[in-house]
């Protein structure tokens, strides 16, 4: 048994989404796959892909990013009825979102948020965000920390799994030190957005061996405080030069 991670496929654009679409259907049927967010804010894109990745792999395994709680344009009430919504298509389509295991192994999705713990964002920022204006939250989760609070809440009875191997995945960053020091200046004004401590602190917790995250759209593979991160974001068509562009394996069997 393989395991393959990718996230942010991003497939509004037709090349990415034809990327997912031309996978081998023979060539993973005993495989794993953890696609870690952004897949798509439209229903029908995600119903898609979600069909497509099922009949190729043994199992997917998907946790929720940013962009597939945008309401704008939506039926969806508020981003949190939307999210319930994603879960319920994810059971129809055979697509996992619970926690799972496989022989030895098991897969433990977290939900999280960011909550402007690794940095508040500047006014720029502020306007630039899409989220700030796609995603509607009801009354009680009134600003980031209160959503990724209702997050964390949902990813506390799954912290004390067990096993020969224990790989976790989340769409946000874990911690901010995952990301590589290359990265100028002028691009970290986005780092109050990409994650959570309170994530971190949970994965510090559950210790898992790998941690599979995305959102950042820059690929990376660290080991720190004994635990292996990964992103393998396969990012927006202009972004080759931070991407693989390809699955990645993450464990092997």
């Amino acid at each position: 048994m393989r395991v393959f991670a990718v996230s942010d496929v991003h497939v509004d654009y037709a090349e990415n989404l034809h990327w997912i679409l031309q996978l081998s259907e023979q060539d993973y049927q005993q495989d794993i796959l953890i696609l870690a967010g952004d897949v798509s804010d439209d229903m029908a894109l995600l119903a898609q892909v979600f069909e497509s990745l099922a009949r190729k792999f043994r199992q997917v395994l998907f946790v929720p990013g940013n962009h597939e709680l945008w309401v704008q344009n939506e039926q969806h009430d508020s981003s949190l009825d939307k999210f319930l919504a994603i879960n319920v298509l994810c059971a129809a389509c055979g697509v996992d979102t619970s926690l799972v295991e496989y022989e030895a192994v098991s897969f433990v999705p977290l939900l999280s948020w960011y909550d402007f713990s690794f940095g508040e964002p500047d006014r720029h920022l502020k306007r630039a965000w899409r989220d700030f204006r796609a995603c509607r939250w009801p009354a009680h989760l009134n600003d980031n920390n209160a959503v990724a609070d209702y997050f964390h809440q949902k990813n506390i009875p799954l912290l004390d799994t067990e096993n020969n191997t224990v790989i976790s995945y989340s769409h946000f960053l874990p911690r901010i030190d995952v990301m590589p020091e290359r990265i100028p200046q002028e691009r970290r004004r986005v780092y109050p957005v990409l994650g959570s401590e309170g994530l971190g602190e949970q994965v510090r917790r559950l210790n898992p061996d790998i941690h599979v995250y995305g959102h950042s759209h820059v690929n990376q593979s660290i080991e720190l405080d004994d635990i292996k991160y990964v992103n393998n974001a396969f990012a927006y068509p202009g972004e080759a030069h931070l991407s693989r562009k390809r699955l990645h394996c993450v464990y092997e069997s």
